[in-house]
C-alpha cells in the first residue's frame, strides 16, 4: 500500500481484528489494453521522461509538519498506548472474572453440541467486546478524526460500517473458529504448529473474497472514470511488463479526507484500488508514480512474501502462547472457570497472549519487514518513472492531507511505522537517480524496452 493503512499487510490477533478477522494485503493486477495502448505507452514512457528531465534536478524539502499535525502525532500515540491497554484489560476480565466461562454455559445450553457451542459463543463474546468497545471506537475512529478535520463521514455511515464489520466478523468467526479448536481437542501439545500453518491458506481465501465480496460492502467501487489517465496506467503497465489488470476508483471521500491507493486481491480477485481523493489531489505525474509503487508490489512478489513471514511469526506467537498458556490456566483455572485450553471459554486467554507477544514480536518485526518491503516499492517507482520532483512532492500532499509527522521518535517507527518514515521518503525521492549515472538499475530487468 502507498500508505498507511487499516489494513495493508500487517497481521494482528487482537479485539478488532478477532471480530473482523480479514487482511488486506498487497497484489496488483492491471486492466487489458486494447488499441490505444501502444501509443500511450510511447507518449508516457519516452517523451514524459525527457519533459520531466528539468525537473528532477529540482529538490523538494521535507516541510515542517504544522501544529495541528503534531497534535494529531501527540493524541494518536496516547490513544494507541490506550487501546493496548484496553486490549489488555477486557479479556483479563473476561478471564478473571468467570464471565468467559459464564459465556460457555450459555452457548452449551443454546446449541448442545461441540460445533454449535463454539459458534454461539463466538457470537455472545463478539456482541459483548462490540458494546464494550464501543465508546473507544466512537472517539477514535469518529470523533478525533472529525475534530482534526480528516473525515468526511456521517455518523450514520460509521454505524453502519461498524455494524457491518460486526457481522462480518462473527460469521467468519462461525465458520472457521472451530478450526482452531479442534487441533486443541486432538492435538494439545502441537495445534499451534497446525494452525500456524493453517494461516497461510486461510489468507489466501481472505485475499481472494476480500476485494469481490467484502470490500464492496463498505464502498463503491467502479472502473475508472478518467479514460486517458486510464490508458497511460495502462501504458505503464505494459512498460513494467505486466498484462491483464483491473483499476479501480473508490469512493472513500464519503469517508476521509486523507489520501491513498493500495493493491489487493488474489488470482482473479486481485486490483489496483485508487481513492477518488487521491485523484483529485494529486495530479497526473504524481499519480504514475504512486501507480508505479503498487506495480513494484505485484511485480517483486511481495504478497506472497507477505503472507508466509507473517505467517510464520504468528505460527512463532502461538507457540509463546502455547508454551505460556498451561501455567496460567494451573494457576487461575478456579478464577477462569476451565482447565484446558480446548475448553471455548480460553478464547480471551488466546487473545490476550497472542495480542501481548504480537507487541514484542509481530509488530516490530512486521513493521520492519513492511517498511523494506515498502521500500523497495518506492524504488521500482522511482526507476519506471524516473521522475524524481513528483514521486517527491507526492510524498509532501500525503504528509499535509493526512497530518502525518515526517520524522517521528524511534519507539514509534519501531512499533506503530509499517511504512518508511515520509522525511526519508521524500529524501530518498530526491536523491535515487542512478540513470543519471548510467548506473544499471535494480529492478532493470522487469521494463520492457
Amino acid at each position: 500500500m502507498f500508505l498507511y493503512s487499516s489494513a495493508p499487510v500487517k497481521i494482528l490477533v487482537e479485539r478488532k481484528i478477532i471480530m473482523r478477522f480479514t487482511i488486506i494485503a498487497s497484489l496488483l493486477c492491471l486492466l487489458v489494453a486494447a488499441g490505444e495502448q501502444s501509443a500511450a505507452q510511447e507518449s508516457f514512457v519516452h517523451s514524459d521522461s525527457l519533459r520531466i528531465t528539468a525537473e528532477q534536478t529540482s529538490m523538494v524539502a521535507v516541510p515542517i509538519p504544522t501544529e495541528k499535525a503534531m497534535d494529531y502525532y501527540h493524541s494518536g500515540n496516547i490513544l494507541w498506548i490506550v487501546e493496548i491497554l484496553w486490549g489488555i484489560l477486557i479479556p483479563s476480565l473476561f478471564l478473571f472474572t468467570g464471565f468467559s466461562a459464564n459465556i460457555r454455559n450459555w452457548a452449551k445450553k443454546i446449541g448442545k453440541k461441540w460445533f454449535w457451542i463454539i459458534g454461539i459463543y463466538f457470537v455472545f463474546f463478539s456482541l459483548i467486546s462490540f458494546v464494550i468497545d464501543l465508546p473507544l471506537s466512537y472517539y477514535q475512529e469518529f470523533v478525533q478524526q472529525h475534530a482534526y478535520g480528516l473525515s468526511n463521514q456521517t455518523l450514520g455511515k460509521w454505524i453502519g460500517d461498524s455494524l457491518t464489520s460486526l457481522m462480518i466478523g462473527i460469521i467468519i468467526g462461525f465458520l472457521f473458529l472451530w478450526l482452531p479448536y479442534l487441533a486443541l481437542k486432538k492435538s494439545p501439545k502441537r495445534w499451534w504448529l497446525y494452525v500456524g500453518i493453517g494461516t497461510a491458506p486461510f489468507l489466501f481465501l481472505t485475499l481472494l473474497i476480500s476485494p469481490i465480496w467484502i470490500d464492496p460492502l463498505f464502498n463503491d467501487f467502479a472502473p475508472m472514470k478518467d479514460k486517458v489517465l486510464e490508458t497511460k496506467i495502462l501504458a505503464l503497465a505494459e512498460h513494467a511488463g505486466i498484462e491483464g489488470s483491473k483499476v479501480f476508483e473508490v469512493n472513500k471521500s464519503v469517508d476521509t479526507k486523507t489520501l491513498s491507493a493500495y493493491v489487493t486481491g488474489f488470482l482473479g480477485t486481485k486490483r489496483i484500488v485508487i481513492w477518488d481523493n487521491t485523484l483529485a489531489k494529486m495530479n497526473e505525474r504524481e499519480l504514475m508514480f504512486v501507480l508505479g509503487h503498487e506495480m513494484g508490489h505485484y511485480l517483486l512478489g511481495h504478497i506472497w512474501k507477505t503472507i508466509f513471514f507473517y505467517s510464520f511469526l504468528i505460527l512463532i506467537t502461538l507457540y509463546i502462547a502455547h508454551r505460556t498458556a498451561a501455567a496460567l490456566i494451573a494457576k487461575f483455572k478456579l478464577r477462569f472457570g476451565f482447565e484446558d485450553l480446548s475448553d471455548i471459554a480460553s478464547f480471551p486467554l488466546i487473545i490476550l497472549l497472542v495480542s501481548l507477544f504480537s507487541l514484542i514480536v509481530i509488530d516490530p518485526v512486521g513493521n520492519w519487514f513492511s517498511r523494506s518491503l515498502e521500500h523497495q516499492a518506492d524504488q521500482f517507482g522511482l526507476e519506471i518513472t524516473r521522475d524524481n520532483h513528483n514521486a517527491a512532492t507526492a510524498f509532501v500532499k500525503l504528509q499535509a492531507e493526512n497530518l502525518s509527522n515526517p520524522r517521528p521518535g524511534t519507539l514509534y517507527k519501531i512499533w506503530r511505522a509499517d511504512h518508511p518514515l515520509l522525511g526519508d521518503r521524500i529524501e530518498y525521492a530526491n536523491e535515487y537517480k542512478p540513470w543519471l549515472k548510467n548506473e544499471k538499475l535494480e529492478f532493470e530487468e522487469y521494463f520492457k524496452r
